[in-house]
């Protein structure tokens, strides 16, 4: 993962292994939606027609992973935050009924999934999930929701094999500098 700029933070994006996109991102995804995302990254340089092939996509395929990806990352790295913070609490929400969990992030348990086991890939969407939408709210300034979020993930993965720590540390310099 890379740092965040400015923010001494590492980076997430709702899914930073490679293996686990492709296993989430290649099943069911209409021809004509997978057009569509290809288009949009050729054109993610020209913002309006970028985004225009991620809606047309998400029309396509409203709840497929590929597509909620693609656009929580096109929102994230065009610095569109509060979009992307919508996205993954849609992202949220699916990966909580994908794993049959709680509807609420905050109701789960570590023993609702596996979610210690590295090839366990969508209880692993769903702490990837949890984990951007940690880093989002912090970002945004929501740092009590933020902190929640990252207790939460520490709880399901105490092992911390996602990296919850490091934007654990980030919430305590803050408090740190707050003291001073």
């Amino acid at each position: 993962m890379t740092s965040a700029t400015g923010q001494g933070m590492s980076r997430p994006s709702l899914l930073d292994d490679p293996a686990l996109a492709a296993t989430l991102l290649g099943e069911g995804l209409p021809p004509e939606a997978e057009r569509h995302l290809q288009q949009a990254g050729l054109s993610y340089h020209l913002d309006d027609i970028a985004e225009t092939h991620l809606k047309e996509a998400q029309a396509l395929a409203p709840d497929h992973a590929a597509v909620l990806i693609g656009l929580y990352r096109f929102y994230f790295y065009k610095g569109r935050l509060s979009d992307a913070l919508d996205i993954a609490k849609i992202c949220l929400t699916k990966a909580a009924r994908d794993n049959k969990l709680p509807g609420d992030w905050r109701d789960t348990k570590a023993s609702d999934a596996i979610f210690d086991g590295y090839d366990a890939m969508l209880p692993r969407f769903f702490l990837f999930t949890l984990k951007g939408y940690a880093y989002l709210q912090m970002r945004l300034g929501n740092i009590y929701e933020g902190e929640a979020a990252i207790m939460k993930l520490l709880e399901l993965d105490p092992s911390d094999k996602i990296g919850a720590k490091v934007l654990l540390d980030v919430i305590l310099r803050l408090e740190m500098d707050d003291e001073r």
